[in-house]
């Protein structure tokens, strides 16, 4: 089945449009619709050429603190041959438009629309837009919490097209899961996956956990319960969660519901932040 991915356009706002809109910011939960995502809330990026970024989500104290997420809009013979500050911090690219080379150490990968890459922290890497059109993809960034007597997981680039959607319990195939990572694997401390809805699917439980979240809704709309609120939500619209902010969906239709989901996983609980 062929995959649909939003990507923003940028563009301004008219002068005859309303303020009103869909953007909220709480204590336990954000809602970045996509009409917030215009030319004039990009950053540049140093050492990133041709290049615009929306930062959707960072480190917050009192909030979110474990991740940063961007959309990156590379225009053609754009890159960077030095993308990443900090050497502590993994990564995870996922291509929702066009097409860039990807080279890490001496390998070479064609990322095209669905191309997901892993990328362990201290890796040397670069990005190179060689086609003749702006390229889109989200780069989600993690410091890595090491553990001792634990490799730090390799590098892997694989297409969502090439993995077979996990099925949850009971639902008739309305509800699944696409995972690049097995869930079991204690070297990864991040999960980034794609989670699906058919029409009718539902999370029928208000999920209360420790993993904080980021969503970018990839395709369809849907309805989610964030904390004590049920929000309408559609493609190019992101939700971003702090921890045991209750969560539940409900996909009417008419068509799938799909979203790119960050969590945090497989390590203890910091006690002390010295």
């Amino acid at each position: 089945m062929s995959q649909n991915y939003y990507a923003p356009q940028g563009g301004h706002p008219k002068q005859t449009e309303l303020l009103t809109g869909r953007a909220v910011f709480t204590n336990s939960y954000a809602v970045i619709p996509k009409g917030v995502m215009n030319d004039i809330v990009t950053s540049a990026l140093p050492f990133w050429e041709k290049t615009r970024a929306w930062i959707i989500a960072r480190p917050l104290s009192g909030f979110a603190e474990t991740f940063s997420q961007y959309i990156m809009e590379v225009a053609a013979g754009g890159g960077s041959t030095s993308p990443e500050p900090d050497p502590s911090a993994e990564a995870v690219l996922f291509c929702v438009s066009g097409e860039f080379a990807l080279t890490m150490g001496r390998k070479q990968y064609n990322m095209v629309e669905g191309s997901y890459a892993f990328i362990p922290p201290a890796s040397k890497w670069t990005v190179k837009n060689n086609s003749k059109s702006n390229v889109t993809f989200h780069w989600i960034r993690k410091s890595y919490e090491a553990v001792k007597g634990i490799k730090p997981p390799e590098a892997f680039v694989v297409n969502e097209k090439d993995v077979k959607p996990n099925v949850m319990p009971d639902t008739n195939g309305a509800w699944s899961t696409t995972r690049f990572v097995e869930p079991a694997d204690v070297r990864h401390d991040m999960h980034v996956s794609i989670v699906n809805f058919e029409p009718g699917g539902v999370i029928p439980f208000a999920e209360t956990h420790v993993m904080e979240h980021g969503l970018y809704v990839l395709e369809g709309k849907a309805v989610y319960r964030l904390n004590q609120d049920w929000v309408e939500v559609e493609a190019g619209d992101f939700m971003w969660l702090r921890a045991f902010c209750p969560q539940a969906c409900y996909a009417g239709g008419p068509g799938r519901f799909r979203y790119l989901l960050y969590k945090d996983v497989n390590r203890h609980a910091k006690l002390s932040y010295k």
